[in-house]
């Protein structure tokens, strides 16, 4: 094959590519900026829409293809409609973050529906025999299926631009996205439109799941394999943009074959060193606007703090009472012969203090970090290189941990702190997703394998805890190394609580907590806003790198998937559901989730969907967390009707005061 034809063959691979992305991305885009939602779900409609035409193929035979095409797609628009009239409607209004954490709580509920009817194998999706076939151009042999799908991608591509510039529908939800007050003054029900948008950008997400479904196979993590790069698509070309998903997603499909090809190193690389680009130098990406990137919500982020009804001084004995009764654990476990109690308590710890770092940022910054896992996995790297390499200490690697997180949280502050609300948001994934794929690519990191085997020595200089030697009996127990590490965890986890609430009530918690309520007043009277925003956003980098060199040291390894943008959804739900904006929430948080996930995990199969249906419901009706649920329960009217009632006829009683209908039998 000729240099000319292996170029010809790889634009044609890479437009394949860009094709799908093109139909994934441009129903993301219309969704966010019609609606201002973020859809963190759209990847596993994609994958919907593949199950569905594989469910609908199988059993019509040759012609099953062809109908799945134009049904799935409808059935996956019904859901989308369904999701949207039923959830999302909901949150109209609210910060974006609430959109994020509700679909992140419907990826869990899809994704295990998925698993549940098809399992868990990726399944063979044969393309029809028709398209089957190569076709001899350009002097070399392609593939009629391919071919197809640029046809077919552009033909719909194109479709889909006619009817939001040419078509009533199209000129109704342009103006619902300026202002949907003025589009409901005109008497149009804008939220009848809604779902429709929300559906059709759904049915488009499917129509990109038959065809990739066709062109490779359809799996369950075939939706959180392309929601990632159509985020980066998006942001290429702009939020909310049409025209930018479209050339985004031929750029990336381009820029993903050819590095592929010709500079494999930097495959998975480039297209996030783009994106991070582009959010620095021009936000609004190329073709967006600064309209729709979160600027006209009305809401803002709900923090639990003043939304008890216990007292400070309630609180903290609370707070003595749990630090005491984590102490006796061990004791308990070792009469009772639990041991897996301190596994599980050390996971709720590590996850406590990554959520803790969260919480520095999201609740009293304002900031939206999904990239947080980026701190998490570089510590625990930094961890386990440190006690490979440097030296067995414990306190070593973790100051190392600490330290190198901290740089890094510095420097990508400077960058990204320059923006705000969603796109923010998107630049700390760009990092974390670049960090994510380059550890794949250096020996030292151990690739995909990661690092294992490591040993840690609780001292320094000889002198300290080995913990497989350690073991002193005391009486009826046994203090032997594993207890040694897990109360070396907790001393760390409470350290670093009482380090945060420290800063919090001193004078740099205070201005951070006047720039959440409001930036352009702290600006006004005279704080360096962006400092201040950095300075914490480098203090919770440090504590997320604490918790991941922890969570290295105390189990002997690392690996990627530390580094996975899941961990980010995850913390964000704990920080969430425990209630952001008061330290100790998303503390709670972090241990019911974790704790909801072991014990479900163990006895059914669809945990996830359970989870998933509690956080929805979380995010819905008690978006302050669970430090706000006793005054969200005192507030609510059946709550107040029935202690008023009782306390009214208590008052009755008291004052003497009889029923004039019981006077009248009487």
């Amino acid at each position: 094959m000729s240099v000319a034809s292996a170029v010809a063959e790889q634009v044609l691979n890479g437009l394949v590519v860009g094709m799908v992305y093109v139909l994934l991305a441009a129903g993301l885009s219309i969704i966010f900026g019609v609606m201002d939602v973020i859809n963190f779900a759209h990847g596993e409609l994609f994958a919907l829409g593949a199950y569905f035409a594989f469910a609908i193929a199988g059993p019509l035979g040759g012609a099953g293809f062809w109908v799945a095409l134009v049904v799935a797609p409808l059935l996956v628009g019904v859901v989308g409609m369904g999701i949207e009239r039923l959830t999302v409607k909901r949150l109209y209004g609210r910060d974006p973050l609430y959109h994020i954490l509700l679909t992140f709580g419907l990826v869990l509920i899809i994704n295990d529906l998925i698993t549940s009817v098809w399992g868990k194998s990726a399944q063979p999706f044969p393309v029809p025999s028709v398209l089957d076939q190569p076709v001899a151009l350009f002097g070399f042999n392609y593939s009629l299926y391919n071919y197809g799908i640029i046809v077919f991608g552009s033909a719909l591509a194109l479709g889909t631009w006619l009817l939001l510039n040419r078509t009533r529908f199209g000129m109704i939800i342009r103006a619902g996205s300026e202002d949907r007050e003025m589009v409901r003054t005109l008497g149009i029900n804008i939220d009848r439109y809604y779902t429709l948008t929300f559906g059709f950008g759904a049915a488009l997400a499917g129509v990109a799941g038959i065809v990739l479904g066709a062109y490779q196979n359809v799996s369950p993590t075939m939706g959180s394999s392309v929601i990632i790069p159509a985020f980066v698509i998006v942001v290429l070309g702009g939020l909310g943009s049409f025209r930018g998903a479209v050339v985004g997603g031929l750029f990336v499909g381009l820029v993903q074959t050819f590095a592929r090809t010709y500079a494999p190193f930097l495959e998975g690389l480039i297209v996030f060193l783009l994106m991070i680009a582009v959010l620095v130098v021009k936000p609004t990406g190329l073709f967006g606007t600064s309209v729709g990137a979160g600027d006209h919500h009305d809401g803002a982020l709900l923090h639990g703090s003043g939304g008890g009804v216990l007292s400070a001084e309630t609180r903290a004995k609370l707070g003595y009472a749990g630090v005491g009764a984590l102490l006796i654990v061990p004791l308990l476990a070792e009469v009772t012969g639990v041991t897996y109690s301190v596994t599980l308590l050390e996971d709720i710890l590590i996850w406590a203090l990554f959520a803790l770092s969260l919480d520095l940022v999201l609740g009293y910054a304002g900031l939206v970090s999904l990239g947080h896992t980026l701190f998490y996995g570089v510590g625990a790297y930094a961890s386990v290189l440190t006690l490979m390499h440097v030296s067995p200490s414990v306190f070593v690697a973790l100051v190392v941990a600490v330290a190198v997180c901290a740089a890094i949280a510095w420097g990508v502050g400077y960058l990204s702190i320059r923006v705000s609300g969603v796109f923010f948001a998107m630049i700390t994934l760009g990092f974390a997703e670049l960090f994510y794929n380059a550890v794949f690519k250096f020996d030292f990191t151990g690739g995909s394998d990661g690092l294992f085997g490591v040993d840690a020595f609780y001292g320094l200089a000889g002198l300290g805890i080995d913990p497989g030697e350690f073991a002193v009996p005391l009486g009826p127990f046994v203090l032997d190394g594993g207890v040694v590490q897990y109360y070396f965890l907790l001393a760390v986890v409470v350290g670093s609580y009482l380090l945060a609430r420290r800063l919090i009530r001193a004078p740099f918690g205070s201005v951070l907590q006047s720039i959440r309520e409001s930036e352009e007043r702290a600006s006004f009277i005279g704080y360096d806003v962006t400092a201040y925003k950095r300075r914490a956003f480098v203090v919770s980098g440090g504590l997320a790198g604490l918790a991941g060199g922890l969570f290295a040291a105390n189990n002997g390894y690392v690996a990627p998937s530390f580094l996975h943008w899941i961990n980010s959804g995850e913390v964000i739900v704990m920080t969430v559901l425990g209630g952001m904006g008061t330290l100790y929430g998303p503390m709670l948080g972090a241990g019911v989730f974790v704790a909801a996930e072991d014990v479900l995990s163990s006895y059914i199969d669809q945990w996830q969907l359970v989870i998933g249906v509690l956080f929805v419901l979380f995010v819905i009706f008690v978006p302050r967390g669970l430090v706000s649920l006793p005054q969200t329960v005192a507030d609510h009217p059946l709550f107040e009707s029935a202690v008023g009632d009782r306390f009214g006829d208590r008052v009755g009683e008291q004052a003497g005061v009889t029923d004039p209908e019981v006077d009248r039998h009487e």
